[in-house]
Formats: C-alpha cells, sequence, structure tokens
C-alpha cells in the first residue's frame, strides 16, 4: 500500500483502487489488519463453521465474517470442514468413439453417424443374445412382417 486510502502503485506509476474509487482494477477487500492471526478469532471460526454447514456459498460467508471469499476457502481447508460439490456444472464427458477394430464380443455393432467421417461410431451396448444388436436396435433391424390374409380384408 502507499499510505492511501485503497490504492495500489502499480509500476507503471499508475494505481490501482477498489470499486468506486476509480478503475475498478482490483475489487474492493475487507478491512485490512496488521496481523493476519487476528483475522481468524474462535468466534470467527465458529461462525464460519456454522455457515459452512447451513450450506451457504463461500462468497456469501465471506461477506457475513468480513472477510475475502479465499480466505474462507483457504480457513475451511485448513480445518478439514467437508468437501461439498461445485456449484458450477461440468461439461458431460464426450462419448467413447467405438470402432469395428475395438468391438469385443456383445457388444452392439449397430452403425451411428456417417461412414468415413470422425463421427462414424458404433453403438458398443449389450447385445441380445444370438443377435448383433441390442434390444433398441434389434428392433429397428428385426421387424416382423405380419401378412394379411385377403379372406379377412373380405369379410
Amino acid at each position: 500500500m502507499n499510505g492511501r486510502r485503497g490504492g495500489v502503485r502499480l509500476p507503471s506509476g499508475g494505481e490501482a483502487r477498489g470499486k468506486g474509487e476509480g478503475l475498478g482494477a482490483f475489487p474492493s477487500r475487507a478491512p485490512e489488519t496488521s496481523d493476519m492471526s487476528e483475522e481468524w478469532t474462535p468466534l470467527k471460526i465458529s461462525a464460519l463453521i456454522a455457515l459452512w454447514n447451513e450450506g451457504l456459498t463461500t462468497s456469501e460467508i465471506g461477506n457475513r465474517l468480513g472477510v475475502t471469499k479465499n480466505a474462507v476457502v483457504g480457513k475451511v481447508h485448513r480445518l478439514g470442514l467437508p468437501k461439498r460439490n461445485s456449484p458450477i456444472p461440468r461439461k458431460p464427458e464426450p462419448a467413447k468413439v467405438l470402432r469395428f477394430e475395438n468391438l469385443a464380443p456383445g457388444q452392439c455393432a449397430w452403425p451411428e453417424g456417417e461412414p468415413g467421417t470422425e463421427e462414424f461410431r458404433l453403438c458398443g451396448e449389450p447385445v441380445i443374445e444370438g443377435k448383433p444388436y441390442c434390444a433398441p436396435h434389434s428392433e429397428r433391424a428385426y421387424v416382423r412382417v405380419v401378412k394379411e390374409r385377403k379372406d379377412t380384408e373380405a369379410a
């Protein structure tokens, strides 16, 4: 810090300030302390544990306790509190491409996609006994032909 309220001197000679103070290069933070050990009092730690167990986000806990989100994450890790699932949904894993050379006995050989393209693959689901395809693909591959009798139409 350079002695001014909220500003940090940059190598360019300019100054980075918190939100609402100049350009907003850095978000505003909790009040600074001269000794980092003062931040996590036993009272704050018990409040952190209670808020964590309530399921509040790390940002919300930080706002309530007057510390940063990253300070909350670090303290939770050091305390060994139970991990929680991320609220950010993960991207689904791409489907495994199954080709003829990788087809194992008992896997559905139904082709999917255009042959000769990178998207071409085989189904790979478990087959129906005695058939090369899984149940849904066997229904499509083996269509029963039912001949109608002409004498039933005439009646």
